[in-house]
């Protein structure tokens, strides 16, 4: 299993960034990282797309969802149905939303090994084809300034913002969908999702200042490609729903 993940992810991973590092980046390893993510981001584009719209789903009909929850309270039997039923006829899967990130998994522990293990110990790795490209060895200082083999709370403090500034967009939405409804009930699900929207972030903190900074970096911009693709599927639905309107 763990040859499999090597030759699909980890080794791919590797001699893509060290191509981008050797050409267009200039050897800038910062370029790299930035270019490599958003090629990683383009390519699971359709998966993540799929993804915001279920979670922006099921948002919309979390006021209802709760509603099922506290008639049925007392029958976890019909409640199940209630919802399965709800799910129906909404046409949302709430389990479609966790394979996009489950997809997504292997590429970042890909990129956290390729950074872990060091890209200079591994570049007898970059494939023979690409052998023009490869590098004597690797400059960790991006942009002129920053060491990117190191642990960089400066990243880890942004990447903890972006991270802050993504779930704020969905739980904004979250929050216009409900006053749609009468049912002003806080359930639990809103409950935790307050909660997350600072937790989060502080674990990102935490986490990335202990993370080698290249890592932090593609973790940073990650979550920027995701919050600006939220943007860009939401603005798409508000077109979509006002066109229905009229």
């Amino acid at each position: 299993m763990l040859q499999i993940f090597h030759v699909l992810f980890f080794q791919p991973i590797l001699n893509l960034l060290v191509f981008l590092y050797s050409t267009i980046s200039f050897e800038d390893l910062g370029i790299a990282i930035i270019l490599l993510t958003i090629i990683i981001k383009a390519i699971l584009f359709p998966l993540s797309q799929k993804s915001i719209k279920v979670q922006k789903s099921m948002q919309e009909i979390q006021p209802e969802i709760e509603e099922i929850k506290k008639k049925h309270k007392d029958n976890k039997e019909e409640q199940g149905k209630a919802l399965m039923q709800l799910y129906k006829e909404r046409k949302v899967n709430p389990f479609s939303s966790c394979l996009p990130l489950l997809i997504q998994l292997p590429f970042l522990i890909a990129v956290f090994r390729v950074f872990r293990s060091g890209v200079d110990e591994n570049l007898d790795l970059v494939y023979p084809f690409l052998s023009n490209f490869q590098p004597e060895s690797i400059n960790y200082i991006a942009f002129g300034f920053l060491n990117l083999e190191a642990p960089n709370i400066v990243i880890a403090v942004l990447a903890g913002g972006a991270q802050f500034w993504q779930a704020k967009m969905m739980l904004n939405k979250k929050k216009k969908a409900k006053e749609k409804t009468e049912n002003k009930t806080e359930g639990m699900a809103e409950i935790m999702s307050k909660q997350m929207l600072y937790f989060m972030p502080v674990i990102t903190i935490v986490i990335g200042s202990q993370l080698p900074g290249g890592l932090t970096l593609y973790w940073l911009i990650v979550t920027l490609l995701t919050g600006l693709q939220q943007v860009y599927v939401f603005k798409k639905n508000n077109k979509q729903e006002e066109v229905t309107r009229v």
